[in-house]
């Protein structure tokens, strides 16, 4: 077996002696997103800049920390995201106005061939979360959003990382998820 070829002087590429050098990219802790999106959640010009619909949800998009997307959303009572994930992404999110509500499943599913699964009992979560609470969670986590209020607007700040390949949406009835829609990034940019 003959070695492996290294490149000739006249091939191989040289930074010129005045270039930086780079760390290796390093991937965003769940940690890191939850502080981006505490400290987003608490300055009045970011969230004040969102402009607020009575009907529909409104957002803007943010650049996160290292390479991550950030989202400010605008929540009008009685909405809400159904059931969904965030693929590869882990994210954080975080309440700066009003109150939601987030259910969530305590079990990661399968990334793919399947349509629907059975859940088995005691999955659930669910959990309030008030102006400045938050959470981060991990790759394929599956929950729902929700503005349970009848009158008050809700407006949070979210972070993946990575910037999200695609978002898979559920139907649920009863303790069976139904997979119904897989959404790209020019779905909702």
């Amino acid at each position: 077996m003959s070695a492996p070829l290294a490149p000739s002087a006249s091939t191989a590429p040289l930074a010129p002696p005045h270039a930086p050098v780079r760390a290796p990219a390093r991937a965003v802790t769940a940690a890191e997103l939850l502080d981006f999106a505490l400290r987003t959640a608490a300055d009045p010009a970011v969230i004040d800049s969102l402009p607020l619909d009575p009907e529909g949800r409104t957002w803007i998009r943010l650049d996160g920390p290292g390479g991550s997307e950030a989202w400010v959303i605008g929540w009008p009572p009685g909405t809400g995201t159904g059931w969904h994930d965030h693929a590869e992404s882990q994210g954080a999110f975080v309440t700066a106005r009003g109150h939601l509500r987030e259910h969530s499943l305590a079990v990661r599913l399968p990334s793919e061939g399947w349509r629907s699964l059975e859940l088995a009992p005691d999955l659930d979560r669910s959990r309030s979360l008030g102006a400045g609470t938050g959470r981060a969670f991990g790759e394929h986590h599956v929950h729902e959003v929700l503005n349970e209020s009848r009158t008050e607007h809700a407006v949070s700040v979210h972070a993946y990382y990575p910037p999200l390949p695609l978002i898979r949406r559920f139907s649920r009835t009863g303790q069976v998820l139904t997979l119904e829609q897989v959404e790209r990034p020019a779905d909702w940019q």
